[in-house]
């Protein structure tokens, strides 16, 4: 490859299966690619400074994943991919959309405004407060669901079935997040995650488990199934909705036969939809998507006398 091939560099700290199908896809499209981890990047009066480029900016950005810390140490890693977006580097997906989708109360709200159907949700402080939606919700013959307000692959949740379910100390940092349950319509729980690439549905797959949580990563089955247009266009419209160039939309089908967007994520893994799906390479949809980014401004040195 010549050395003055395009550059994009893969945000992550442990590339694995998903960074090696990344860095694959972009050699077959002539793109170098290096591996970073956002906590090595540094911000300053010199601009964004990435180790092993040599003070230069990249010609693209795929986060893969961005590394927990403290909140400074949070800020300052999505401060670096908007700095880069600031500077002309297309990022995918940027920090403006991963603020947006790590946070699920914004996502919530996000969903609401662009009438995205999502479960009815209370999100607050305070143990009372708390407990008035899950009486309420109870009292009408809906279980709910606490979650982490930051969180993934199905950890930290707690079904609720009775206010003394609720803990007193619950919630995260003290912020409660609350959804009513979406019952299932039989004994197998199941939900739908469809992935959207550059505004399109392009893959879907049935998560099902005899427990309520469905994520593969708590040992739910990953099943194929038809990604239909109207399930298209509800993933669609919920990924528009934050501002995602790409996102792992989960759809919980209620027993009614009705459609609810649960979460948006917009650092998926696709390792189980990958296998469900082996007529499509999905690391290849997304690095052309990312390649056929318009290009960044030239870099310009402007001193200040």
């Amino acid at each position: 490859m010549s050395p003055d091939a395009p550059c994009v560099v893969i945000f992550t700290d442990a590339p694995g299966w998903h960074g090696r199908r990344l860095r694959e896809a972009f050699t077959r499209l002539g793109w170098h690619s290096r591996y970073v981890s956002l906590a090595r990047c540094v911000l300053g009066t010199r601009g964004v400074q990435i180790p092993g480029l040599r003070g230069r900016l990249p010609d693209a950005a795929f986060v893969r994943g961005v590394p927990g810390g403290t909140l400074p140490q949070v800020i300052h890693r999505l401060n670096v991919l908007h700095e880069l977006t600031a500077r002309g580097v297309p990022v995918m997906n940027d920090g403006r959309a991963i603020e947006r989708t790590v946070d699920k109360s914004m996502t919530t709200l996000l969903l609401e405004r662009a009438a995205v159907p999502t479960p009815p949700t209370w999100v607050g402080e305070g143990e009372a407060a708390a407990l008035r939606f899950v009486r309420r919700e109870l009292a009408a013959g809906h279980r709910v669901v606490m979650k982490p307000v930051f969180g993934s692959q199905g950890e930290g949740l707690q079904r609720i079935e009775a206010l003394a379910d609720l803990a007193p100390a619950g919630g995260s940092d003290g912020l409660y997040y609350l959804q009513r349950f979406i019952e299932p319509g039989g004994p197998v729980h199941a939900d739908l995650r469809v992935l959207v690439i550059g505004g399109r549905a392009r893959a879907a797959m049935q998560r099902r488990s005899k427990h309520w949580v469905t994520n593969r990563a708590q040992g739910g089955q990953c099943l194929p199934v038809v990604l239909d247009p109207a399930l298209a266009t509800l993933a669609e419209a919920a990924v528009a909705a934050v501002g995602a160039a790409y996102a792992g939309v989960d759809v919980l089908e209620g027993g009614d036969g009705r459609r609810w967007v649960g979460e948006v994520n917009g650092v998926p893994a696709w390792y189980g939809l990958q296998r469900v799906t082996p007529a499509l390479d999905i690391a290849a949809l997304l690095a052309g998507v990312l390649c056929a980014s318009p290009t960044r401004l030239p870099q310009v040195n402007v001193r200040v006398q």
